[in-house]
């Protein structure tokens, strides 16, 4: 990609090291990192973008947004948005992948796609008020199927699934608390894919609930540091067989995360024009 250029806004005090070498694994040229990235100090950012090459060469500078924050990051892209000039064309495409949350939930949705019809699967997200876990059950909800969003308490569940609904009209969600040994059960009955997208360490579907699920067909578990979220669940399971449920693990999925990355990292180069979130790139990551 001749002369292209990335600029790297991050939310956090240091620029991300993985993202930075993903770029350049992607094929940019040149990536600029900036830190402590807010929706106050972007315009300059932007405007150093959008003013410095006409608007038949802005394709080959584009903007990526990272950071640990998610909601930061959102916000950071909102600002993004508005201080381009869209009626001149002075634009340059825009992808969003705080924490890796988008391209992660792809990843893990894909997954569950090459095994589950989505558009008949009842589901169950655990951690699903978390960054992946909002973005899983989502896409999850726009693939058709009837999705169970799990967290610790039914009040954050149900704001989860209200602004999954805002986003996907008709969307089949619904709210589950699953914060006590009782309500795995009952959360996961008649569910044919588990995806669980919670915090690092936090084991939150044990063994013997998990045994409880005659109907579960895939689990996937997106934590990555022991133990796993699913007990059972290996870090390098790839759609293996354990106990006749397919198992992925963080780093079975880690795989295709990164292709999925990579792709929609050099896709920011084919116009001026793309915003690349959640949607956009699992609509990406089907032609890969």
């Amino acid at each position: 990609m001749k002369d292209t250029i990335l600029i790297h806004l991050d939310t956090d005090a240091a620029p991300s090291a993985f993202d930075r070498i993903v770029a350049i694994d992607s094929g940019v040229q040149h990536v600029f990192s900036y830190s402590g990235v807010t929706p106050d100090n972007v315009m300059a950012l932007v405007h150093g973008c959008i003013f410095t090459r006409g608007p038949k060469d802005l394709h080959r500078t584009a903007i990526f947004v990272g950071g640990s924050d998610v909601a930061a990051g959102e916000a950071v892209v909102a600002a993004v948005r508005k201080h381009m000039i869209a009626p001149a064309r002075l634009t340059v495409s825009v992808m969003l992948d705080s924490n890796g949350a988008n391209t992660t939930a792809v990843a893990a949705v894909r997954a569950a796609n090459a095994y589950l019809t989505l558009g008949t699967t009842k589901s169950l997200v655990l951690g699903g008020t978390g960054p992946v876990g909002q973005r899983v059950a989502r896409l999850l909800a726009r693939n058709g199927g009837h999705v169970r969003l799990g967290s610790r308490t039914l009040d954050k569940a149900d704001a989860a699934c209200r602004v999954i609904r805002a986003a996907v009209p008709g969307a089949k969600i619904e709210p589950v608390a699953v914060g006590s040994s009782s309500d795995g059960p009952a959360a996961l009955m008649g569910c044919d894919l588990v995806i669980a997208a919670g915090a690092a360490g936090a084991v939150l579907l044990p063994r013997k609930i998990r045994d409880t699920a005659k109907t579960l067909k895939v689990m996937i578990d997106l934590n990555g540091v022991p133990p796993a979220g699913i007990e059972g669940v290996e870090l390098s399971d790839q759609g293996k067989d354990r106990d006749g449920v397919i198992a992925y693990g963080a780093l079975g999925v880690g795989g295709a995360k990164m292709k999925i990355h990579r792709a929609a990292v050099a896709a920011l180069f084919e116009s001026n024009e793309r915003v690349l979130d959640v949607d956009e790139i699992y609509a990406l990551a089907a032609a890969i």
